[in-house]
């Protein structure tokens, strides 16, 4: 499969909300479709995220990731937060996430970003082992917390 990984345009909104909805209920959430659809129009609206998505053909979009500029105090520079990777399940095992990674680390690098973070489920081997396959390192040091507000 001939992948082609491009920054989402605004006309991407309702397939990039599918698959923002897919990506949700893998991390059992319960379906949301008007819901993944106002969040990713909002963070488009505002320019608050960049979006990738990944083409694979004639079909629907492969998938898509989501990167969240922040920045990172003890290095005193701007960082990219990779919170939201997804491929379409029929689009798996074909590239598609390596392009996606790819893609992202070339953007950060172009953007200005020393680093780019991550955080994935625990029991998601699959991830992890294309995340170590291209060199992310995972954290040995620092433990991730987590509060609800509200």
């Amino acid at each position: 499969m001939h992948i082609t990984v491009r920054e989402a345009r605004p006309a991407d909104l309702p397939a990039v909300a599918e698959l923002f909805d897919l990506y949700r209920q893998f991390y059992e959430q319960a379906p949301d479709a008007e819901g993944a659809r106002a969040f990713i129009a909002a963070r488009q609206a505002r320019q608050e995220s960049v979006i990738l998505v990944a083409e694979g053909g004639a079909g629907p979009l492969a998938g898509f990731c989501q990167l969240y500029p922040s920045f990172c105090s003890v290095e005193a520079a701007p960082i990219y937060v990779l919170y939201d990777l997804f491929v379409r399940p029929g689009a798996r095992q074909g590239g598609v996430g390596r392009a996606l990674l790819l893609a992202a680390e070339a953007r950060a690098a172009a953007d200005g970003k020393v680093r780019m973070d991550l955080t994935t489920a625990r029991s998601n081997h699959a991830a992890q082992a294309l995340y170590e396959s291209l060199g992310w390192v995972h954290d040995e040091v620092f433990l991730a917390y987590a509060r609800r507000i509200g």
